[in-house]
């Protein structure tokens, strides 16, 4: 593994990394950033939660000239929620860059506002491209200046109906410029874009899915129609789970969800995308925050959405395809830390659920619903595995002294382990 050290990265931007807390690059970071830094054109095939953010923000912000501050690079992002995302993963690798100014341009939001900000001059814009296109026509946004375009989750804003835009977009960027291009799939139409709008670009593929989420275990569950919502109340029991996001395919299914955690006394809201804009922001704030303890969403929640601390992913329903699945239990287990991906399967889901893991080529494990007595072996179990992440990761060199010093023929470390365990599960 590469350190972020062992590129050629200004101080202030390494500076920034380690207050991030990254150390070492993800397989995409180590990949891409040289060639982007040595002004290549790059087409990335890369899942969410690799690091691909970083992939393209460090090569850019290496290149931004202060003193001009009109646009130089501009970003394009699939939704409201990853621009946010982005922009603030810019801001935080911006931190000791003096005078750099970033901007999310997206639909949902005011336009005025945006204007006035751009009107004002940025350095970077982070944009949906229908917002954008807006921005361009209304006189408010000129991209003469631009030296680096990029097409982020590019597979989802073709699948959103976005072609035209960014074609248009592409269209107005000075033909001397970088295009990096990251997509989960490369399908013949991102083939195309990379043809048409991108000089000998340097192809990358990160092989195995499984690199981008190697912490979360992964089980299914089998159920049926008529019992399905006793036994994901079964799994909150079996697993101690606290909080979660829970996944359903329709917002018929997320109303039902909803209404019946509700009417159990579970903290709980509701996400589809038939809520405005406005709506939405406050109900993933409020999760976010832990004020509500479980969030039930389509998939309008699971691209883009960076949640820290989220342990448990359920599939409620089985997603309709292997990238869904993907893309939504890569909610969890972010920035080191473990997860634990859920899936319910009926029998009318077995057919699409096999299909998933074949293509995935995943660790998926089945289990069945737990009785009372697997219920409190489980328990232990959840423990036992973060205790296992602790040793392997964390620094526990002051605690080991005091185990060592409390220990004694009357009290053995196993003893101590033992009580202190017993503490957790009745705390």
């Amino acid at each position: 593994m590469m350190n972020f050290t062992d590129f050629d990265i200004s101080d202030n931007i390494l500076k920034a990394i380690d207050d991030m807390g990254f150390k070492k690059a993800t397989p995409i970071q180590k990949m891409a950033i040289p060639l982007a830094l040595d002004f290549r054109d790059v087409t990335a095939q890369a899942q969410t939660g690799s690091g691909k953010t970083l992939a393209f923000s460090i090569p850019i912000l290496e290149k931004i000239f202060i003193p001009d501050k009109s646009p130089q690079a501009i970003i394009l992002c699939p939704t409201r929620e990853l621009c946010v995302q982005v922009a603030g993963e810019i801001v935080k690798l911006s931190k000791y860059i003096k005078k750099l100014k970033v901007l999310a341009v997206y639909g949902g939001q005011p336009i005025g506002k945006q204007t006035r900000v751009l009107k004002k001059r940025v350095h970077i814009i982070v944009g949906t491209p229908g917002r954008v296109i807006d921005h361009i026509e209304r006189g408010n946004l000129d991209l003469i200046g631009i030296e680096s375009v990029v097409l982020d989750e590019a597979d989802e804003m073709l699948d959103m109906g976005f072609r035209e835009d960014i074609e248009t977009i592409l269209k107005n960027v000075p033909l001397q410029r970088q295009t990096l291009l990251f997509s989960a799939t490369i399908p013949s139409e991102i083939k195309k874009i990379a043809k048409d709008y991108q000089k000998n670009p340097k192809f990358i593929k990160i092989e195995n899915k499984t690199e981008n989420i190697p912490k979360i275990t992964q089980y299914s569950f089998k159920t049926n129609h008529k019992y399905k919502f006793d036994d994901l109340c079964k799994l909150f029991d079996a697993y101690s789970i606290k909080s979660a996001l829970i996944f359903c395919n329709t917002k018929k299914g997320v109303d039902f969800v909803f209404k019946n955690l509700k009417s159990r006394q579970y903290s709980c809201e509701a996400l589809h995308g038939d809520m405005t804009q406005k709506t939405r922001d406050k109900v993933m704030n409020k999760f976010r925050n832990g004020n509500v303890s479980f969030l039930v969403a389509t998939d309008v929640a699971s691209r883009g959405l960076d949640i820290s601390n989220l342990d448990f992913i359920i599939n409620y329903d089985v997603p309709q395809n292997t990238d869904g699945y993907i893309h939504r239990i890569g909610r969890t287990a972010r920035a080191g830390n473990i997860g634990y991906a859920f899936t319910l399967v009926a029998p009318h889901d077995s057919h699409s659920f096999d299909t998933i893991k074949k293509e995935s080529k995943m660790k998926i494990y089945q289990k069945n619903i737990p009785t009372e007595s697997e219920i409190e072996e489980i328990k232990n179990k959840i423990i036992m595995d973060k205790v296992k992440n602790s040793v392997k990761n964390d620094d526990l060199e002051e605690y080991l002294k005091i185990i060592k010093k409390s220990s004694s023929q009357n009290l053995s470390s196993e003893e101590i382990a033992a009580c202190l365990l017993k503490m957790v599960r009745e705390n």
